[in-house]
């Protein structure tokens, strides 16, 4: 098969062992992405499958309209909203869904969480530059960091991640206060957490506030202007989850006025993102270039599964699809 793999901003995957998995295929990696429909459709056009390094790559209806030789998408982790299912299945190209992890996001929460509350990365930086425990230039920004024990994580979502942090927030010391569906609240309480007792008390309590929810119809947006505006000034609100879920503009919107205090981003609604972008040009926002599953063990277990399931339905094998009715759309030979 003619193979792509999108995206591969570091050119990580010819170093994996299970690149190996690939040999006998006509293999060709991007590194850099395409902007616009028309760029993309040309440089696809000629493949048989394309192997997705999450949603680096939106594969709508347009798009797929014109890559009339794709065969199959062979998606890293679960298929999200990137992928027009029904376009896909409608011109017989097949979808299979490979398996995640919450380890390497849930470290690289916890990393953020303790760079940022320490503000080990400005330290690190003015020492390069001769100042010795030197958090700002600026007066009002040469402040200390804070610890985390006996301080509140609140968290928003009581899945695999959120559960992986809230295990981590206890070992600090930390009062875990856990906000989200009935569900997640209650399996919050028998894991000997708190669930908050209102949405507001939930934002007003924080001293650490985490998002770890799925992006969905129901989850855009859902972090609003109101709910920043009762955090804490002295509070860093953390989003290593996806960027949408907070409303447009209203984070870069309620920082400038100090509620919350700081933030810890490795997120954007544009990927990359621009380095004019307002975000990274606030000196209470420590960013990062969405890394949380960028990690070696986190890309051998995605493309393992990734590549074999090219592989396997290369064989006729592939037991992955999530849409098995694009069979019923394939075009006679």
């Amino acid at each position: 098969m003619k193979i792509a793999i999108l995206d591969d901003y570091q050119n990580a995957t010819p170093t994996l062992e299970c690149f190996k998995l690939l040999e006998g295929h006509d293999v060709k990696i991007f590194n850099n992405s395409a902007r616009g429909l028309g760029q993309l459709a040309i440089r696809l056009a000629p493949f048989d499958a394309l192997v997705l390094i999450r949603e680096r790559t939106v594969l709508n209806r347009a798009l797929l309209a014109k890559l009339p030789n794709l065969k199959l998408i062979s998606q890293t982790g679960k298929v999200a909203g990137h992928i027009d299912v029904a376009a896909a299945t409608e011109r017989g190209i097949a979808i299979a869904e490979g398996v995640g992890s919450p380890t390497a996001p849930a470290e690289l929460t916890w990393a953020l969480i303790m760079a940022a509350t320490r503000k080990i990365v400005p330290y690190a930086s003015n020492l390069k530059d001769g100042l010795w425990q030197t958090a700002s230039i600026n007066p009002a920004l040469n402040t200390l960091g804070t610890t985390l024990k006996g301080r509140t994580l609140a968290i928003w979502g009581y899945g695999k991640i959120g559960q992986l942090l809230a295990g981590y927030g206890r070992a600090f010391g930390m009062r875990v206060l856990v906000w989200g569906s009935q569900g997640s609240r209650e399996a919050a309480v028998r894991d000997g957490h708190e669930a908050a007792a209102s949405r507001e008390a939930f934002f007003e309590q924080a001293d650490v506030l985490s998002l770890h929810l799925r992006l969905n119809d129901a989850t855009r947006g859902i972090v609003t202007a109101e709910d920043l505006a009762r955090m804490k000034t002295s509070a860093l609100f953390v989003n290593t989850s996806r960027a949408e879920l907070v409303q447009p503009e209203a984070l870069e919107l309620a920082l400038p006025q100090g509620r919350p205090g700081y933030a810890a981003l490795d997120v954007f609604t544009d990927e990359p993102l621009p380095p004019s972008h307002p975000l990274l040009r606030m000196p209470v926002v420590l960013a990062t270039p969405h890394l949380g599953y960028v990690e070696k063990d986190s890309y051998e277990l995605y493309f393992r599964h990734a590549f074999q399931n090219v592989v396997d339905f290369a064989a006729g094998t592939c037991d992955k699809i999530l849409n098995p009715d694009y069979r019923q759309h394939l075009k006679a030979e």
